[in-house]
C-alpha cells in the first residue's frame, strides 16, 4: 500500500504547529501516513521545542534541522522520507479532513501529482475570488499554499525543488510537473492563512506578487526575484 510522508518546512511557526500537528494526527489514518517531517530552518520562537513535545504524543511527528530556505528544507525532508508519496504542506495551511485518503485514491487512479482547492481565512472579496480560482486546473492558478502531493519517484526524476529559488520555489517546481505529467486539483477545500495579506495590505501584496511572477515570466534570475521580495514584502 502507498504511504504518505508529510513534509512541513518551517521557520518560526510555533503557534501554527501547535494547531496543525494535532489536526493532522486526528484527521488522517495511521496506516496511510508514514511520518510527519517538520523541517526547521533555524527557528528562534520555540518551534523546535513544540515539535519535540508533540512528538512524544504523536510518534509519527519527527523534527529535522536543515539550512534555511524553503526549497532546501523541502528537499531535505524528501531526502529523509520513507513514504512512496510526498505531501508538502505549509504550516499555516490546513488540509481537508481525510486528506490522506483523497491523496491515496488519486495516486491509485494513476495521478502523479496534484493539490487541493484553497480558500483563505478571510471574508475579503478579492481573497475569496482568488481562492475560488484555485479550482481551475491551470498552472497559473497554482501555489505552495494549496499544498502539493507527488509520487516520490516523480519528485526524484525532476530533481526536486530548485534551491536557487528563495521565492517562487513552489511554482517553479509545479510548472515542471505540469510540463511532464498530468496534474490534478482535488475537489476538496484546504484553508490557508491570510496573514501576509493582512501584514502588507491586500492590494499592495497582490501587486508585488504579480510583479514577481511577471519578472519570472520574462526571465528574471532567482536572485533578482529574491531582491524584489526582500525590498517590497514584509
Amino acid at each position: 500500500m502507498n504511504s504518505i510522508s508529510i513534509i512541513i518546512p518551517v521557520l518560526n511557526e510555533a503557534q501554527n504547529l501547535e494547531v496543525l500537528l494535532p489536526y493532522l494526527h486526528c484527521n488522517s489514518s495511521s496506516e496511510l501516513i508514514s511520518e510527519i517531517l517538520v523541517v526547521d530552518g533555524g527557528s528562534t520562537d520555540g518551534s523546535q521545542r513544540i515539535v519535540a513535545e508533540l512528538s512524544k504524543q504523536y510518534p509519527k511527528v519527527i523534527g529535522l534541522n536543515s539550512p534555511k530556505g524553503r526549497a532546501k528544507q523541502m528537499n531535505f525532508g524528501a531526502l529523509n522520507s520513507k513514504g512512496a508519496v510526498l505531501y508538502f504542506l505549509h504550516a499555516d495551511s490546513v488540509p481537508p479532513k481525510n486528506f490522506d485518503r483523497y491523496i491515496i485514491d488519486a495516486i491509485n487512479r494513476g495521478v502523479k501529482a496534484g493539490c487541493f482547492q484553497m480558500k483563505f481565512k478571510s471574508t475579503h472579496w478579492w481573497l475569496q475570488l482568488a481562492g475560488w480560482l484555485t479550482q481551475l486546473n491551470w498552472k497559473s492558478c497554482r501555489g505552495g499554499d494549496q499544498s502539493l502531493f507527488v509520487q516520490k519517484t516523480v519528485f526524484e526524476t525532476l530533481d526536486g525543488y530548485n534551491e536557487n529559488y528563495i521565492v517562487c520555489e513552489d511554482s517553479e517546481f509545479i510548472y515542471k510537473l505540469y510540463d511532464h505529467h498530468d496534474f490534478e486539483v482535488l475537489p476538496y477545500w484546504l484553508t490557508t492563512s491570510s496573514r501576509r495579506y493582512q501584514a502588507n495590505g491586500i492590494w499592495t501584496l497582490q501587486f508585488h506578487f504579480w510583479m514577481i511572477h511577471l519578472k519570472k515570466f520574462f526571465g528574471a534570475t532567482p536572485k533578482t526575484l529574491e531582491a524584489y521580495y526582500l525590498k517590497y514584502i514584509h
